[in-house]
């Protein structure tokens, strides 16, 4: 039961009479008078038991997009409903205005749309419906809360992927000497084309230009059918906010735009995701069907509170592929203690594949080194140089260990890893 805002002003109402008559009996009539009157708006009130509700709601959507749920209350009594309706939407689900006041004549249906932004990746739940039923008079209600399931999965918004054709058409006009997937032969021929100044002497092809009377140079295709595993950490440090988003959300990002450039220039792509656990995998899948598996297997994942088992990486990579492949590590790299475990792992790694160690930069720390205005700056921009040479370090010990490593802004990474795969693919490294 829950009382009105009339209620309230009817009670008060009672002071007039008492200063008129200067009795005090008669407020004792008029808290009577409004007592019955609450009585029978109670009863009158529709009851919500007697209800019928249904909810429908979006299967899955991009974290950011917009979306709405519906949910039709159907009342079948005998009675109007006068109500004020909240749909129990959870915070994340971003749930714009959830309440509404309705009224339903007996034997009819109104729908109530909440428009939802998610904040969150995963699972986005809404596990009742708050109805309070007025009376007539409006002033007391039948408040009861109602189980009304429904649920919906927020993907990753990969919005990288206004990156994937300008890096597409990069693969395309790849045109170099590269390693082939048959032992015995040093390039992968594709076709021939007259000579321009500047060509690789070497890529001359003497028969052609005997033939032709004129200089005629063999062009190569990129590598094809090469293994690429990319392996997320989702330990905790991943769970670290940088320019508002969490470092495993720029990982998602920069797998995805990996994932879907190498399957489009023809490589396997197999994904992990771990911490002490395998999180997620997602094998054996080609094209739309392998970015579709990755972002769902990503929805619910969160990072774990616990420490990586790098240890286990080399296993993990090894039950993907026995072939040479190339490994990126989506993961931090900041100081030399926090990253003692990837370094002793790495040997194992880079002794058979080509390792890229994938990390995000916190554009904080870049721009604390800048301003040095005050005794206060100084500290501050000495503690921030201080964290730039650690990484600097960390850097340097990965690249000596034969990795690389892709270290950017949260919005730049998944550029840069792209792009240095690029460079990879059309060095013939991979």
């Amino acid at each position: 039961m829950a009382i009105s805002g009339w209620f309230v002003a009817l009670v008060a109402l009672g002071i007039v009479p008492i200063v008129v008559t200067g009795e005090p009996i008669v407020l004792v009539y008029w808290l009577l008078f409004v007592a019955v009157l609450s009585t029978l708006d109670l009863i009158l009130a529709v009851s919500v038991r007697g209800l019928r509700f249904e909810r429908t709601s979006p299967d899955r959507v991009r974290l950011g997009e917009t979306t709405g749920s519906a949910l039709r209350i159907t009342n079948p009594t005998p009675r109007r409903l006068r109500a004020i309706v909240r749909d129990g939407w959870q915070p994340s689900a971003g749930a714009q205005s959830n309440r509404a006041t309705l009224t339903i004549p007996s034997g009819e249906r109104r729908e109530l749309t909440t428009v939802l932004t998610p904040l969150r990746r995963g699972t986005r739940e809404a596990a009742h419906v708050t109805v309070r039923s007025y009376g007539p008079l409006r002033l007391i209600a039948r408040q009861t809360t109602v189980s009304v399931p429904g649920s919906f999965t927020v993907l990753p918004p990969f919005n990288s992927r206004k990156h994937l054709p300008s890096r597409l058409a990069r693969l395309r006009e790849l045109d170099g000497a590269t390693s082939v997937m048959i032992r015995g032969q040093g390039t992968e021929f594709d076709s021939l084309r007259d000579y321009v100044r500047g060509d690789d002497v070497r890529s001359i092809d003497w028969r052609a230009t005997a033939r032709r009377s004129e200089l005629v140079v063999r062009t190569w295709r990129p590598e094809r059918d090469r293994r690429v595993v990319i392996v997320v950490d989702s330990g905790r440090t991943s769970a670290a906010r940088i320019d508002d988003e969490p470092r495993i959300d720029t990982a998602f990002e920069s797998a995805l735009l990996l994932a879907a450039l190498a399957s489009s220039a023809g490589d396997h792509v197999d994904f992990m995701i771990y911490d002490r656990r395998v999180r997620a995998r997602v094998q054996g899948a080609t094209g739309p069907d392998l970015l579709s598996k990755m972002v769902n297997s990503m929805a619910p994942v969160q990072p774990e509170l616990i420490e990586m088992d790098w240890n286990a990486v080399p296993n993990l990579v090894r039950q993907a592929t026995t072939q040479r492949a190339l490994v990126v590590i989506a993961t931090t790299a900041e100081s030399p203690g926090a990253s003692h475990g990837l370094l002793a792992m790495l040997p194992q790694l880079t002794a058979k594949h080509t390792v890229v160690v994938a990390s995000v930069t916190d554009p904080s720390i870049v721009d604390a080194t800048l301003d040095r205005s005050s005794r206060d700056t100084v500290y501050l921009a000495g503690a921030a140089e201080r964290a730039l040479l650690d990484q600097s370090r960390v850097a340097g010990a990965i690249n000596q260990l034969g990795a690389s490593v892709v270290s950017r802004r949260p919005s730049e990474l998944p550029l840069a890893l792209a792009d240095h795969y690029i460079a990879l693919k059309a060095a013939g490294k991979l």
